[in-house]
């Protein structure tokens, strides 16, 4: 009899698992290099350097840069599309909008690179995600507009023009990833504390349910100057 010295191959679970962890630590290094570096400066080998893994892996996986980029964007746009979904029209207003911008807050605390990805993208003329933009978020904010529109109708918010008001809170939300340098040297932080932010969100959803017309929810306290780091 003659014995099998090789060694056992690898289950399929055990490789979809390898494969998913693999792919998760690719797009959050690519999400960070693209984020310095922006498309055209970032390179395969970067990335490969800060995922920890050979340049081959991450060409098995995807085969141009082009490829990895348009991952990622779209890996930022299914992140951030979930919370809105909390709008809807039976919905408590106040309720929805308070997760949705506390959502969003969360997000450019714990994503801040993804959302300064995202920016880059627009600024260079949103090639990779012109469609996305003049289709799918279109009738996405369409949507959501309809639904803030039936509330202003119902009386459950004060009038305003939806698409603003939600172009208002993506502004407001994602500043502090996009100028997070800023914020931080104007505050006088080193980093923005997980206190720094319940302080923000405070303030952030102060202004945007008195922008709906509805009473503030029941937050961190507001300080009248931020905590100290």
């Amino acid at each position: 009899m003659t014995l099998d010295t090789d060694p056992p191959p690898t289950s399929a679970p055990t490789q979809g698992r390898i494969r998913r962890e693999n792919v998760e630590r690719i797009l959050k290094a690519a999400e960070l290099v693209f984020a310095e570096a922006g498309c055209a400066g970032a390179t395969m080998a970067d990335i490969a350097d800060r995922a920890g893994l050979p340049k081959a892996n991450l060409h098995y996986y995807f085969g141009t840069k082009e490829d990895l980029y348009r991952a990622v964007l779209d890996n930022i746009l299914r992140l951030w599309l979930t919370p809105i979904q909390a709008l809807t029209p039976e919905a408590d207003p106040a309720t929805a909008l308070t997760a949705y911008v506390t959502a969003k807050l969360e997000l450019s605390r714990t994503r801040p690179h993804a959302s300064k990805v995202f920016a880059n993208e627009i600024l260079h003329g949103a090639t990779q995600i012109e469609g996305f933009l003049a289709g799918d978020l279109r009738r996405l904010v369409d949507a959501k507009a309809a639904v803030i529109d039936g509330w202003v109708a119902a009386g459950r918010i004060a009038p305003l023009d939806a698409r603003q008001f939600l172009f208002m809170i993506w502004a407001v939300t994602q500043h502090y990833a996009d100028f997070d340098v800023q914020i931080r040297k104007l505050l006088g932080r080193r980093a923005l504390t997980r206190q720094d932010f319940a302080h923000i969100t405070a303030g952030v959803l102060q202004l945007v349910l008195r922008a709906a017309g509805l009473p503030d929810v029941e937050t961190p306290e507001l300080n009248p100057s931020p905590p100290n780091a």
